[in-house]
């Protein structure tokens, strides 16, 4: 018999329904990668100011702080359609989400470059869709479309344009702290751009 491997959850889902949630290995492009989660920040335990190779390929741990890798995003969002949900938390203790009902990533000839279209509301007002059409853009690759490098000006790594409304890659700080404008962890239009939050996950799953 055959072993077809998993390709996203879906997969591993439709294959056995009885299996509770958590962290399970997929294979997107035949490698070993991780789950439908490609983005977690919880505790500052990664640094994520990292060169184009490391966001290419991926970083971090899958249950904990963790990027997914550009390549293997990009060949999960163009094998099928995926919506994306941004879960989101302030050190208040605050909950709220953003969600996209078309998510995806170009290939690397294209810059992996960021689609993505119909957001709904859940409390955090929508600071994505700003970054439609850009792409991605690491302190030493810079692709975006100000005329510095807004990597090296924010500290992180993301799809800038000129050059934020989220910095979800930046630097993990405590709460409100504009001592250095917007290099937190922010998500602007819940709680601007001197609010770096405790936690935010980025999360696809195939469109239903």
């Amino acid at each position: 018999m055959s072993l077809v491997l998993p390709m996203d959850c879906s997969d591993i889902y439709n294959h056995d329904s009885t299996r509770p949630s958590g962290v399970y290995t997929i294979y997107p492009i035949g490698s070993i990668s991780a789950v439908q989660v490609f983005q977690r920040r919880m505790d500052g335990s990664v640094n994520f100011y990292r060169p184009w190779d490391h966001y290419k390929t991926g970083f971090g741990n899958a249950g904990r702080e963790y990027w997914l890798g550009l390549e293997n995003l990009s060949h999960l969002t163009l094998r099928k359609s995926y919506e994306l949900l941004v879960d989101m938390e302030d050190f208040e203790g605050g909950k709220v989400f953003a969600r996209y009902s078309s998510f995806s990533v170009a290939p690397e000839s294209f810059g992996f470059t960021l689609h993505v279209s119909g957001f709904t509301d859940g409390g955090a007002g929508d600071s994505l869709s700003n970054h439609n059409g850009s792409k991605f853009s690491t302190f030493d690759k810079d692709q975006d479309t100000w005329t510095s490098n807004c990597a090296r000006s924010y500290l992180g790594a993301f799809w800038y344009n000129e050059c934020h409304l989220t910095n979800p890659n930046g630097v993990y700080r405590w709460g409100a702290d504009g001592t250095i404008h917007a290099i937190g962890v922010i998500w602007f239009t819940w709680k601007g751009n001197n609010y770096s939050l405790t936690s935010i996950s980025m999360k696809v799953r195939p469109v239903q």
